[in-house]
């Protein structure tokens, strides 16, 4: 695994600027006081057959609404989809295709998630947010951008994760710089800093219920933290377990989720089934290749990663299917909660195809850039 981080020079300078935020309800707004607010302009043509063959998709996110998907690539650009063209039942191949693309940052868009009416976009170092309903109207503009102050001038950490905690109205993530920083999204300011892990950070969780931050590391730890002290409560190295363990794969941890009492890490070790309260874990499933995303749906798991399945997994251990998709290696995978008509799961990787699954036991057509 080569570790993601990006020379300065890569990026085009910013200056500091100071961010005032206003928030009504989940509804976050923000203008800076100095520089000005970004415009960027929408792309509807195609890319050549060249990028297109070399694009990967790291990130996805559904609108508030559920009825658009945005997906972010390699080349730092973000594509939105019309769910609602793709899945008409005289779905032409036109409305399978971007409804606009629009350049977010200087490097891969490795993290997108939506909130308070917001799409937020992460990947070289800072996080940018797009408000949604204007990006519906095809207007482009980034409502703010923050960027933490890093330790170092000489490189900018690429940000490898990025999670909401909805329980304090903040965007925690983490990356390069072995560190896990916290947004306040409704002042604008960075409120605290996790510092622990002694490689990059990899994946995210919250434990909204508990008030917990979890993270997985290069350095094969899943550290868990308490978020109003910043302190590291637990400490699991999923490696030393015997049973988890793959040394042939390494110890990084690249697949990390939560619910209630229940945690799924995987990476270098086997995907496994952690009980929180007893640290222990209780199911181990059977996957070639490292995964990279993990979910649970109803009464069993889905998993992605190395290789062009989407793996379906019941909670004991066994591996009960494993679904073909188009990408060769998978990096993400989500599912649309947000709308009872356009209920799907989609998945993403190392391909300009986004394989669209109106059933999770097959897929039923492919968007692409």
């Amino acid at each position: 695994m080569t570790k993601r981080v990006c020379c300065a020079s890569d990026y085009k300078s910013q200056n500091a600027r100071r961010c005032d935020v206003t928030s009504t309800g989940d509804v976050i707004t923000a203008r800076f006081s100095s520089g000005s607010n970004r415009a960027v302009r929408a792309r509807t043509s195609t890319m050549g057959p060249i990028e297109l063959l070399h694009m990967s998709v790291f990130s996805q996110s559904f609108s508030p609404c559920g009825r658009f998907l945005a997906a972010g690539n390699n080349y730092g650009e973000i594509a939105i989809f019309s769910l609602c063209a793709a899945l008409s039942p005289d779905a032409s191949e036109a409305g399978r295709k971007p409804v606009f693309t629009f350049p977010a940052h200087d490097g891969p868009v490795f993290c997108l998630e939506s909130f308070g009416g917001h799409l937020l976009s992460a990947g070289d170092g800072s996080v940018s947010a797009w408000n949604w309903a204007e990006l519906i109207k095809k207007n482009v503009k980034a409502v703010w951008t923050r960027r933490p102050e890093y330790k170092t001038n000489m490189e900018i950490p690429e940000i490898n994760a990025m999670v909401v905690n909805p329980r304090d109205n903040s965007v925690v993530f983490g990356g390069g710089d072995n560190n896990i920083h916290v947004l306040d999204l409704e002042h604008g300011v960075f409120k605290s800093v996790f510092q622990g892990h002694s490689d990059y950070v990899h994946c995210l969780s919250v434990r909204e219920r508990e008030g917990e931050v979890l993270s997985g590391s290069e350095d094969g730890a899943v550290r868990m933290w308490d978020n109003r002290t910043s302190q590291c409560v637990h400490c699991v190295e999923v490696h030393k377990y015997q049973k988890c363990a793959r040394p042939q794969f390494g110890k990084w941890i690249s697949c990390l989720t939560t619910d209630s009492d229940w945690m799924l890490c995987g990476g270098g070790p086997s995907l496994s089934l952690w009980h929180l309260r007893s640290l222990t874990p209780t199911s181990v499933f059977a996957l070639s290749g490292c995964q990279r995303r993990a979910s649970f749906y109803q009464d069993m798991i889905l998993a992605v990663g190395q290789g062009s399945t989407v793996s379906h997994c019941l909670l004991g251990g066994k591996v009960k299917a494993q679904i073909p998709c188009t990408p060769n290696n998978i990096n993400s995978l989500e599912l649309n909660t947000n709308s009872t008509e356009n209920q799907v799961l989609t998945v993403a990787g190392s391909s300009q195809f986004v394989d669209v699954f109106t059933n999770v036991s097959y897929r039923a057509f492919s968007l692409h850039f």
